[in-house]
């Protein structure tokens, strides 16, 4: 019998244990003073601050929702509760495996093609690649409004405004990129050819990949079909966008609530400019690993930057992470491993 017993394995942890002493190491160098900070998370204002936890569990809602209304309109029937599980277990995967730019979408797909299938692939890939293009259209717009902000508040220097400037380019070449691909359906063919051709190439012959090109180029040809049928519903386009957008506002407010804990309270721009160039990073698809570990360094960096005490920074990127990371974290363990769990048990109840 097949065990179904959850298990935590070395690859599950070592990830934030790493994320930590690289925080920790970087604190030194730095000569914080870590008692202050230990006095100062004694003294967060614990009602405002279980308020922001709670919307760890908002932002993930409105950020599952925004995605099924994508997949709905491609006839990829599943309920908003699972999808909510399935954004929970990409999450989890994006934390412990350091991709988070591909990591969670590919999970997401894996489990709706696990439960329905390979013949809704396509439909699938194009909802997770326009969910993907609207919440970095979002990420674009907030750190304009940011550095709008700032600007008015005269606190942004040139080194944030330099670096805002950065990542908005680096994001709207992504976005123009990935537009290209889903509109010019000759290039994404291309590129399958050239895979295949370097991967048969590097097994000298002996692996003829040609049922795999033939799937590949048949969930191409759905996926830009689908991209298509979402160029001409501007509707539900604006609908996932408007969704997005209050998830990801949720994120903001949650970050705001913790300086609001601390009796800190900071500019908005500060909130919006320092979290865009974080979540920048991230979703830069090329495998970037930023979840643990680079992310504090970046945020306290900031924050001080910006104005901000060094130990304020440090504490609220501290008390931040603990729910956008390890809340996340073991809300994301616990679904994946019920996910799994159930589908061991119906693979095992399935008529031999």
């Amino acid at each position: 019998m097949v065990s179904v017993k959850p298990k935590v394995t070395w690859k599950i942890v070592i990830p934030p244990v790493v994320g930590i002493a690289s925080f920790l190491i970087y604190l030194y160098l730095f000569q914080v003073d870590l008692p202050e900070i230990i006095v100062t998370i004694q003294s967060t204002n614990m009602p405002i601050y279980f308020l922001a936890a709670l919307l760890i569990l908002v932002d993930t809602f409105l950020y599952a929702v925004a995605w099924h209304v994508l997949l709905n309109f491609l006839h990829v029937k599943i309920s908003v509760w699972k999808a909510y599980l399935y954004v929970w277990y990409g999450t989890f995967m994006d934390i412990i495996i350091p991709a988070e730019s591909v990591s969670g979408e590919v999970s997401r797909a894996y489990l709706i093609v696990r439960e329905q299938g390979n013949s809704l692939s396509g439909q699938v890939l194009a909802s997770l690649v326009a969910h993907r293009l609207i919440s970095m259209g979002v990420g674009v717009a907030t750190i304009l409004i940011g550095v709008g902000m700032l600007l008015t508040e005269r606190l942004v220097t040139p080194l944030i405004f330099n670096l805002s400037l950065l990542f908005i380019a680096l994001t709207v070449f992504f976005l123009a990129l990935v537009i290209l691909l889903c509109v010019k359906e000759k290039w994404t063919l291309k590129i399958i050819d050239w895979v295949i051709k370097i991967v048969e190439l590097f097994s000298m012959g002996r692996w003829k990949p040609v049922k795999l090109r033939e799937e590949t180029v048949r969930i191409a040809g759905m996926f830009h079909g689908s991209m298509k049928q979402f160029g001409s519903a501007p509707k539900i386009v604006a609908t996932s966008t408007f969704l997005s957008s209050l998830s990801w506002l949720s994120h903001l407010i949650l970050s705001y609530l913790v300086f609001l804990a601390l009796g800190f309270p900071v500019s908005w721009g500060i909130v919006l400019v320092t979290q865009s160039i974080v979540s920048s990073v991230k979703s830069i698809p090329l495998g970037v690993p930023f979840e643990v570990g680079l992310p504090e360094i970046t945020m306290t960096t900031l924050y001080n930057v910006l104005g901000i005490p060094f130990e304020i920074s440090a504490t609220a990127t501290i008390l931040t992470r603990i729910l956008t990371v390890w809340l996340r974290f073991f809300i994301g363990f616990t679904v994946q491993q019920w996910l799994e769990i159930k589908a061991i048990k119906g693979s095992l109840s399935e008529p031999r």
